[in-house]
């Protein structure tokens, strides 16, 4: 048997009035998913444990088969992991984004306009972290580049720093003061944001971006801290040897940490446009090449939904359902036997523009044991008529054994 784990980020939502009272998956038009769910086992799952922060590092493990309330350390050190960056067991990893603020001279007075930079391409970001290594980094704290706007921040024997510290998708479009680091450790961390829009405003990079209309990378933001994670072996687990193709750090250190083969997709980007094609052409030559299992992780909805744009919300869901599912459908007989799971890990409904705690849908179609008088059909609603795993992270058990 062949699997397959199409994971679409964010893509659960909330009916929308602007839709006839339908969520963007029932809304779009999805005709190889609606192939699929004729003959599929449809049902939920709650992916995010209680007391558990609803972040896709949390319900990744989840999908992946790891009770959270067992592995879970951080999000910060999987994209270490993913990144490359040597950690020791003493070591407090942090996310870094580039973020762009409104002006004032005040930071705790300024609004986050974009969690993102305006998606800014990881060529530029990549100058504007390298330079900030140089001008504040040290032995203790170091800068470490990453994709678009997602980076690292590596603070040496840091594990037993206490502080708290905020998603800037989180708070989008609000004043960022009620969110800035807390804790007996966080001045460090709010003394190198402020230190950083000293340095980044006047920056080549963000000159330029500013003359071209785009949002600039004027700070740094700090959150999802944790130390370094041990996870139990995938192959071990399941008896399956597997790889992980994703483009976002987070995911990729997650399928590294289980023993996954990480797979490289240049087009891949992270962003709502993405190489949504060449995501499912590398995971499913990987099922051709001899693999038994593929973690495909596409994070365009999740993006859409941050950023609250219901049109790039609905193109993202039928991008995956013509340049992802389609291709699986088209190439259906080129396999003796393909089971395919489709699902969230979480929702990030449109009218919060973050992450929920909520049910997600998934969809189970098995090429050789089709479901007869099913549900047969995929959405949040109907799913919830199938089976629910109040405990998301058995849900990948079922998909392999059935």
């Amino acid at each position: 048997m062949k699997y397959l784990l199409i994971l679409a980020d964010g893509l659960a939502d909330e009916p929308i009035a602007a839709l006839g009272h339908k969520t963007p998956l029932q809304y779009a038009a999805t005709p190889n998913i609606d192939f699929l769910a004729q003959t599929a086992y449809i049902g939920t799952a709650r992916t995010i444990p209680q007391g558990f922060p609803p972040g896709s590092d949390v319900a990744n493990l989840s999908v992946m088969g790891y009770d959270p309330r067992l592995y879970y350390t951080g999000r910060s050190p999987l994209e270490a992991v993913s990144m490359g960056v040597p950690m020791e067991a003493a070591d407090l990893a942090l996310r870094c984004n580039l973020v762009t603020l409104s002006d004032g001279a005040v930071y705790g007075e300024r609004t986050m306009l974009d969690y993102s930079a305006g998606e800014i391409s990881t060529q530029e970001s990549r100058q504007l972290i390298e330079y900030l290594q140089r001008e504040l980094g040290n032995e203790e704290l170091g800068f470490h580049p990453g994709i678009s706007y997602r980076h690292l921040l590596l603070w040496k024997d840091g594990h037993e720093r206490v502080m708290d510290l905020t998603p800037p998708h989180d708070i989008s479009g609000k004043v960022v003061g009620e969110y800035l680091p807390k804790g007996k450790d966080s001045r460090v961390l709010l003394e190198l944001m402020e230190k950083s829009v000293a340095l980044l405003e006047s920056h080549p990079v963000n000159i330029e971006r500013r003359r071209q209309g785009k949002m600039p990378a004027v700070s740094v933001w700090f959150w999802g801290q944790g130390k370094k994670p041990v996870l139990d072996s995938f192959a071990d687990k399941y008896g399956l040897q597997g790889s992980v193709v994703a483009a976002v750090d987070l995911v990729k250190g997650l399928g590294i940490c289980a023993g996954l083969r990480p797979v490289f997709v240049p087009g891949a980007t992270g962003a709502v446009e993405t190489d949504f094609a060449g995501k499912a052409r590398a995971a499913l030559d990987e099922l051709l090449k001899g693999q038994d299992f593929v973690y495909m992780h596409i994070e365009s909805p999740d993006e859409a939904g941050h950023q609250g744009n219901l049109e790039a919300k609905l193109w993202s869901i039928e991008q995956i359902d013509k340049e992802v599912v389609g291709l699986v459908c088209s190439e259906l007989d080129r396999f003796d036997e393909l089971r395919v799971m489709i699902m969230p890990d979480h929702p990030t409904p449109l009218s919060i523009r973050t992450h929920s705690d909520g049910m997600v849908p998934y969809m189970i179609f098995d090429k050789n044991n089709p479901v007869k008088d099913g549900i047969g059909r995929y959405d949040e609603e109907a799913a919830k008529q199938g089976r629910h795993f109040p405990a998301g992270h058995e849900l990948m058990d079922y998909f392999i054994r059935g």
